[in-house]
């Protein structure tokens, strides 16, 4: 296993204690953690299960798989078997460890955008692998053939989305090698200038999952980070091995937590009220920044604007630590993110006010 590199963000901690101190109190842009609340039938769902003095299914209950599946065809125009939805303990839990629990090690290579969530790196150190950023399309030589690549479309930081026709590319690239391709696509129901389409969507894999596996969240679709709740769902052979190595593991989300995140996938009512909300504040958001001079790039969907002043971001970092509003520098993501920084809209409607004032 590899040494992990420091966590990201100990090292903004001194611009969180400049932005700290500003009058009117720190707008915090950086995490892009969920603020609004936990919808009520969820909430609801959690306390009708907590007599629950058994050990969880580690493949989840019957009705939450089929729940899931559900939400997948109703939503994503997935179809798959309530077997290949595997429930996990959030999603950066499985991002971690998946290519160590599929047998990537010593020798392998794990590949993934050249500005990417840290965890994919990550991945690769835990499986002691060859961490490999690369751009998109993959520019490695025909003759290397990855244990695991991973995509993120829609794209934490950048917000780009891959069209139907690049993830049709991707997948008869990564079949052609033998590698099993990964979708984190804990975004994809916050597309704002374009629809996200799922790496399961048959118009992109040709109705065949082989070799392809996608990452789900209901942290940010359905403000549950406190939960750590997700799911992984694809080839039925790689979910089934996920599934027995998780089991000797005892990678079980909690029964409260599967009853929870069934009444989740159930309903789509409390995603639209949340999208309303974010839309409200993207777009105020993105009109202070322009305003105040930045260039907002791709930032098509997710929960994050892309910004850059053409200047170092540890320079955009201190300055607008300086007026009390703290962002996540690009650098975190990959040195092509060296001149950005990642704004999280996250933020409650008066933070974000609040920083849409300040930048103004």
């Amino acid at each position: 296993m590899r040494e992990m590199p420091e966590f990201p963000w100990d090292v903004i901690l001194p611009h969180k204690r400049r932005a700290v101190e500003h009058p009117d109190g720190i707008v915090n842009l950086a995490l892009g953690e969920p603020v609004d609340p936990t919808p009520r039938p969820v909430r609801e769902a959690l306390n009708s299960a907590s007599d629950a003095p058994g050990y969880p299914l580690t493949e989840g209950t019957p009705t939450l798989r089929e729940t899931a599946a559900a939400w997948l065809h109703r939503r994503l125009g997935v179809s798959v078997d309530p077997s290949a939805v595997l429930p996990v303990i959030g999603s950066k839990e499985v991002i971690a460890w998946l290519p160590s629990m599929l047998g990537a090690g010593p020798g392998d290579t794990v590949a993934f955008p050249e500005l990417a969530f840290p965890t994919f790196d990550v991945s690769a150190r835990l499986a002691g692998a060859v961490s490999r950023p690369v751009a998109w399309p993959p520019d490695l030589p025909a003759t290397e053939r990855p244990a695991v690549v991973w995509l993120n479309s829609p794209s934490n930081p950048e917000g780009r989305v891959h069209s139907p026709d690049e993830l049709r590319a991707l997948v008869a690239w990564a079949r052609e090698r033998g590698t099993v391709l990964v979708n984190d696509e804990c975004y994809v129901e916050y597309g704002w200038e374009t629809r996200p389409v799922s790496l399961l969507n048959p118009q992109v894999c040709g109705g065949s999952h082989e070799g392809l596996l996608a990452v789900h969240s209901l942290s940010k679709r359905s403000n549950l980070a406190g939960y750590r709740a997700g799911i992984c769902s694809g080839d039925p052979a790689l979910v089934q091995r996920l599934l027995g190595i998780r089991k000797h593991a005892g990678h079980a989300v909690p029964a409260p937590v599967q009853t929870a995140m069934t009444a989740a996938f159930a309903d789509d009512t409390h995603v639209e009220e949340q999208r309303a909300r974010y839309q409200r504040r993207r777009r105020s958001l993105r009109a202070a920044l322009i305003a105040a001079g930045f260039t907002v790039e791709h930032s098509q969907a997710g929960l994050f604007l892309w910004a850059t002043r053409g200047e170092s971001c540890w320079a955009t970092v201190k300055e607008l630590a300086d007026r009390g509003i703290l962002v996540a520098p690009g650098a975190f993501y990959g040195q092509a993110g060296e001149r950005h920084v990642r704004i999280a809209i996250t933020a409650s409607d008066e933070r974000i006010a609040a920083a849409a004032a300040r930048l103004r």
